[in-house]
């Protein structure tokens, strides 16, 4: 086969690939595997899907090449294929924004109203982090938190906000991340802390991205 008729060939497979990302939970399922390995089991507790469709999704990413599995007895784990799937959804998103009118009017109406202050970008982080100029919290689950964050960064899931305020320095400003650039718990987070009187802002996107730009990572002990 030649000339036309493998860039066809090319064009079908590369469809397919997008034909697979054409379903709302399985993006889901592609976020939650972007902080690090999940059971099927616990693929099922944090979606609230039945066990046969979160199975069917999986399989689906798994033959389109964007997760890889491994069996540890009587549970299958699952991961992301290749950390480039991390910039798919990144720009997946971002051309949606910009592009998709009823996108950029959900973002508008829930995100950038709830938060119009200008998000911390990966670089002003670095640089303000180094200065000793910003207090950084990760809102994630302990085994996201553990599996992987930025070094430095005090983990205080949501629920543990307001009981653990007193933690939280007055004199410098607060940044919250967690799993991307539309995770709900970091804008919780920023909206409760300046309801406190702290100032506080989010980072511009996640612990995926940050890690995918080769910036350091620490890990702690699950205990």
């Amino acid at each position: 086969m030649a000339g036309p008729g493998i860039k066809r060939l090319l064009y079908a497979q590369f469809a397919q690939v997008a034909k697979t990302l054409a379903s709302a939970p399985r993006l889901e399922l592609l976020e939650l595997l972007a902080q690090r390995e999940r059971s099927v089991e616990e693929l099922v507790g944090l979606t609230d899907l039945p066990v046969a469709n979160v199975s069917q999704h999986l399989q689906h990413l798994r033959r389109s090449g964007l997760v890889a599995n491994r069996r540890d007895g009587k549970h299958i784990h699952y991961r992301l294929a290749d950390p480039a799937v991390v910039n798919l959804l990144g720009t997946l998103q971002e051309l949606a924004e910009r592009n998709h009118v009823e996108t950029a009017r959900t973002i508008d109406r829930y995100f950038k109203k709830r938060d119009a202050l200008e998000p911390v970008s990966r670089t002003e982080l670095l640089r303000r982090k180094k200065a000793g100029a910003v207090f950084v919290i990760d809102v994630r689950p302990v085994e996201e938190f553990a599996e992987g964050h930025i070094p430095g960064a005090m983990h205080v899931p949501l629920v543990e906000l307001e009981r653990r305020l007193a933690e939280f320095p007055r004199d410098q400003e607060i940044v919250a991340y967690c799993r991307g650039p539309y995770c709900v718990l970091a804008f919780e987070a920023v909206a409760r802390l300046r309801r406190q009187g702290y100032q506080a802002r989010r980072l511009q996107d996640g612990f995926p991205e940050w890690k995918l730009a080769r910036l350091p990572v620490a890990t702690t002990a699950v205990a």
